[in-house]
């Protein structure tokens, strides 16, 4: 059973709070299938991510984004769905928007040789990088968080594993997950605010592809109108990143529910 601290009230629905330095596996185990049954969304913290290295990352993906767009067009969005993809290069809900999402993002992927470059898997390849010259912390700091959040998603897959009945290593086994296709997603926001009425979004209503998403914003309130599978919202995801006065390391896990901003 959730405790007031472990759960948060947003726009009527109830999501909970895992907290991934618990000792109780039990606990955290029935949050997370509580979690996944009721709507597919949960708040993840104490995940060992220091709040240090999540400032480094958005002030990295500022100094990106405030580039001219001819410099950012350099790392155009290749074939192997890495770089940059301008404003309204995506149309998540092509159904109701009438236009492509309000926002700019760059896409970061695991890093393949050239040799692994020429698998068969249409998504194995080479990062592109912007220039060294314009941003000599960049690669660093994003291959740096890459890894600590790959680290991150094995520890909740792992409470995922357990909440289905199978053994906490069940999607460790050789074949599954022994190279996941895990991505970075920087994203920025233009400030247009949505419109559903004449079909203008930051980002359409959508469900994410692949097995989770841990979702870290800046501060600033945007995702918002969770659509649960069931027909229950979970309003605005943001609000819980402040807990008495005092912000905390907050990730919000997205497994099976549909969002948009």
């Amino acid at each position: 059973m959730a405790t007031p601290e472990q759960e948060q009230e947003q726009g009527g629905q109830i999501l909970v709070c895992v907290d991934l330095s618990s000792q109780d596996v039990d606990a955290s185990v029935a949050l997370v299938r509580k979690a996944c049954l009721d709507c597919g969304f949960f708040y993840l913290i104490n995940h060992g991510i220091e709040e240090e290295e999540f400032g480094e990352i958005y002030e990295e993906s500022r100094k990106f984004f405030d580039l001219p767009i001819e410099e950012k067009m350099k790392v155009f969005r290749n074939e192997k769905a890495r770089g940059y993809t301008p404003f309204e290069d995506e149309t998540l809900d092509p159904f109701k928007q009438t236009k492509g999402d309000c926002k700019e993002g760059y896409y970061i992927g695991p890093e393949a040789s050239e040799s692994e470059s020429c698998l068969a898997n249409p998504f194995h390849g080479r990062n592109q990088w912007p220039s060294p010259d314009l941003l000599p912390a960049w690669r660093e700091t994003m291959e740096k968080y890459y890894q600590h959040a790959l680290s991150v998603g094995r520890r909740v897959i792992r409470l995922i594993a357990q909440a289905l009945n199978l053994d906490a290593t069940f999607f460790e086994k050789p074949g599954l997950m022994d190279a996941p296709m895990a991505y970075i997603r920087l994203l920025h926001y233009s400030g247009e605010v949505s419109n559903p009425e004449v079909g203008i979004f930051g980002a359409g209503a959508h469900s994410d592809y692949g097995m989770i998403t841990l979702l870290s914003t800046d501060g600033v309130p945007g995702l918002q109108g969770i659509h649960c599978e069931f027909g229950r919202h979970a309003g605005a995801l943001e609000q819980w990143s402040f807990q008495d006065g005092e912000k905390v390391g907050l990730l919000t896990v997205l497994t099976m529910g549909k969002n948009m901003v």
